[in-house]
């Protein structure tokens, strides 16, 4: 080999090292700054969010914390350029007990709010929370099995609406004490609500810091059936849930 085609081949394996460091960087700025993929691991958010779904989590919506950084290095304290969340929001926190945990639940209670529930009804401030019976959710496990699970339609005081399920008629975290969402804080709580570990279990989750708050749920880029592996491309065309690419969180 010449001098010259050495000297080529050392340019070109350069360049190659610059590439993919430079790619590295921007994907890092991108995860911290403006989307970070987020996948679902339990069925806590259903019939919102389905285990094998993968979504995009907004960095920005809330403004950046230490959390926003990777590893959540304690380099500083509160948000920068904050912007509170609104109720209703589906979001990523850092489990306050916890924060090498990542949860996403939607937001219920602000700060200051009295949060209760009262014979399986979500009561805010005094007001039960307006639902309505729909159609029975045909729930599917792992191995194809459906089962009908109680279906609602709710609607917070703001507006927002989203589907719950009742899994249990009088659940453990059916009827509770009244909680008081401290300064600062907000309650979260998911969707499914017989199966789901969240606000209203104090010394488990309990109420979130508005810093441990990562991001806002956008849109689900890509779904796989529960039981399927991400890294079997030849199963994709059977496990992947089709209707709920890019689908938006509500």
């Amino acid at each position: 080999m010449t001098a010259a085609e050495n000297a080529s081949e050392k340019g070109g394996l350069g360049e190659m090292v610059r590439v993919i460091i430079h790619a590295l960087i921007l994907a890092l700025i991108v995860r911290t700054f403006l989307f970070q993929p987020f996948s679902i691991p339990s069925g806590s958010m259903k019939a919102t969010l389905l285990i094998g779904d993968y979504l995009f989590v907004s960095k920005y919506t809330y403004g950046y914390s230490s959390h926003s950084l990777p590893f959540s290095p304690a380099i500083f304290s509160g948000r920068l350029w904050s912007a509170s969340p609104k109720r209703g929001d589906v979001a990523v926190f850092k489990l306050p007990r916890d924060t090498s945990v990542d949860y996403i639940k939607r937001v219920i209670g602000l700060p200051g709010d009295h949060i209760q529930m009262r014979q399986g009804l979500l009561h805010i401030n005094g007001q039960p929370v307006k639902r309505e019976r729909i159609d029975d959710y045909q729930d599917e496990d792992r191995y194809g099995n459906i089962r009908k699970v109680v279906h609602y339609k709710e609607t917070l005081p703001n507006g927002v609406t989203y589907n719950s399920l009742d899994l249990v008629a009088l659940g453990f975290y059916d009827n509770t004490a009244e909680y008081i969402v401290p300064k600062g804080h907000y309650f979260m709580m998911g969707d499914n609500r017989d199966n789901s570990t969240d606000s209203r279990v104090l010394d488990q989750v309990g109420y979130v810091p508005f810093e441990n708050l990562v991001g806002k749920a956008q849109t689900v880029f890509f779904s796989i059936k529960s039981g399927s592996s991400l890294w079997q491309v030849w199963r994709w065309p059977t496990s992947i849930r089709w209707n709920r690419l890019f689908q938006s969180v509500k």
